[in-house]
């Protein structure tokens, strides 16, 4: 049995050249690079980010402003490894990962697959819905992710409080499948994993072990095949050379410092935002590229709200590791949901699930509904905790559904930012708010939209599932990249850049509907078929450690 250990290696190890560098090491680089090393390449991996042990994530408020990296435009608070890099635009708020694991450290790792009126759209390439890989790809992503529906989940509070709302859809919730494990296992890549205590910090970081990270997963297995790991690196551009590729980056530690690194191929897996800006920055020193590149961008449909001053206790606010006290399980972040398809309108379909706050943000709670002049109840849960006052009658919504895609990213003096400026005008948060306003009211609640519209996030929409921005398409005229995941190499035509992908969120052409891991995993898994493929080359996909138990420990 493998305990987990230290991905990363020191800079001092890099060599040169590689036959693959993977750019980021979230869901579509991790799987970049556990497949392309068991198919025999040398594979180097850069991230951004640090590489946090598990034990290592913040459970309480001073170490959750450490985690925090704020960007607006060219200005920037925190450190630029935080866990949490927030982006405050104009228009729409994002929030997305850093850390080696991307952000499968700081999700709710609920797993689903979209409705298949999703890829009927017209917007995916032919070849995604008819070459037979995607239902591979899905298998083999949840094989290594292993989504499960946890059995006791209609026992907890939070979710009986979301049983309760659902009265007024009538339509019962269903238990969610979230890629935790909640038995002691070694998993695929023959890490111990110790079962998941239900205290509810997912979105936080798993101090226990239990979330099934990219980084006890895929990287893990990645590191068993040979590849290398860096971290605490961020890429500025990638150079097209006469026989590969050369990838520019910085050292977090010395942001002044540039440095390069070669290889045959390169893997952009940096997520929505890094992809997109690392491809728009290369383009404007010289490489050639779709006119597409950047647009398409979509929330993905995503609302967060809350219910405030329901009749019963939902207690869905994270009690830590070791925990704040033990008689009361929170579960998974996300323990049940309520799926509410519509029939004649893809678009107007929606998942709410029930949510729970981790517990480093805590003390903020009540801070944010009394900024926000949501006194009810505020005031006493800043006395008495969130745990025993009213705000443990808070009950959290988040939400998926559909937006119209039409955002875009852009580089303004050399930062990215979002330039989406009716997004909030849109349907779906009309429809959303109709839907959670009922909900809330169903439980004897207030609905709160956005208790942080007094805050520096204003009142803006917010994601934490970006996609699109290098979206597949046929040709370069609808899309930045084939369905390979292979760069076109200009405004027009099939043509590509040979050894250079994009392979994550990212190339989603269009809104899914669902929490988008799981599809992102399966593309990616798909891109890696294509490529060995391509490359006469072979990998098996057999665990490390293939059913095996937990040792007895002392």
């Amino acid at each position: 049995m493998q305990q987990a250990e230290i991905l990363s290696l020191a800079r001092a190890a890099m060599r040169p050249a590689y036959d693959v560098i993977v750019v980021g090491s979230g869901y579509g680089g991790g799987i970049a690079a556990s497949r392309l090393s068991r198919a025999g390449q040398r594979v180097c991996v850069l991230e951004r980010g640090r590489e946090v042990p598990v034990g290592g994530f913040p459970s309480r408020m001073p170490e959750l402003r450490r985690e925090l990296q704020v960007h607006s435009g060219k200005k920037r608070s925190g450190s630029g490894t935080g866990l949490y890099d927030v982006r405050l635009g104009s228009d729409i708020n994002v929030v997305v990962g850093c850390g080696l694991g991307g952000g499968s450290l700081i999700n709710a790792g609920v797993a689903l697959r979209p409705d298949a009126r999703v890829f009927a759209d017209a917007a995916w390439p032919d070849a995604v819905r008819t070459d037979g890989l995607l239902d591979l790809g899905f298998e083999r992503a949840a094989d290594m992710l292993r989504p499960t529906r946890h059995a006791g989940a209609p026992e907890l509070t939070k979710y009986q409080a979301l049983e309760a709302a659902s009265g007024v859809f009538g339509k019962p919730p269903v238990t969610a499948p979230v890629t935790v494990s909640f038995d002691d296992v070694v998993n695929p890549a023959g890490i111990a994993q110790t079962a998941c205590t239900l205290c509810g910090d997912c979105c936080s970081g798993c101090n226990v072990g239990a979330k099934n990270s990219i980084a006890v997963t895929y990287l893990a297995d990645a590191k068993a095949h040979g590849a290398e790991i860096f971290t605490e690196l961020a890429v500025s551009h990638v150079e097209k050379l006469s026989a590969g590729w050369r990838v520019h980056f910085r050292s977090a530690g010395d942001p002044d410092e540039t440095a390069h690194v070669d290889a045959k191929t390169v893997f952009l897996g940096a997520g929505t935002l890094g992809s997109t800006e690392i491809l728009l920055r290369s383009r404007d020193c010289g490489l050639g590229a779709s006119d597409r590149l950047g647009m398409g961008f979509t929330a993905n449909g995503d609302i967060i709200a809350f219910a405030l001053g329901g009749k019963n206790r939902v207690n869905a606010v994270g009690i830590g590791e070791p925990p704040k006290f033990t008689d009361d399980p929170v579960g998974a972040c996300v323990a049940g949901q309520i799926e509410l398809p519509d029939e004649a309108d893809l678009n107007a379909s929606m998942i709410i699930q029930e949510g729970t706050m981790p517990s480093s943000i805590a003390p903020l709670l009540p801070v944010f509904f009394i900024a926000g002049g949501r006194l009810l109840g505020a005031a006493q849960s800043l006395i008495k905790g969130v745990y025993k006052g009213p705000l443990s009658h808070l009950q959290s919504f988040f939400v998926v559904s559909h937006d119209d895609a039409e955002g875009r990213l852009v580089l303004q003096n050399d930062a990215l930012e979002v330039a989406w400026p009716d997004v909030a005008k849109q349907e779906v948060y009309a429809r959303v708010d109709d839907a959670l306003t009922k909900a809330a009211q169903e439980v004897g609640g207030r609905y709160i939209k956005n208790p942080l519209a007094a805050t520096n996030m204003g009142a803006r929409p917010a994601t934490a599932h970006p996609l699109g921005g290098c979206g597949m398409g046929e040709t370069a005229e609808s899309g930045t990249v084939n369905h390979k995941c292979q760069v076109f190499a200009g405004p027009n035509g099939d043509e590509i850049h040979s050894g250079l992908y994009v392979c994550d969120g990212s190339v989603m052409p269009r809104s899914l509907g669902c929490n988008p891991l799981l599809t992102i995993s399966a593309l990616a898994e798909r891109a890696m078929v294509h490529f060995a493929r391509d490359h006469n080359l072979g990998f098996d996909t057999e665990p490390i450690r293939a059913k095996a138990e937990l040792e007895p420990t002392a």
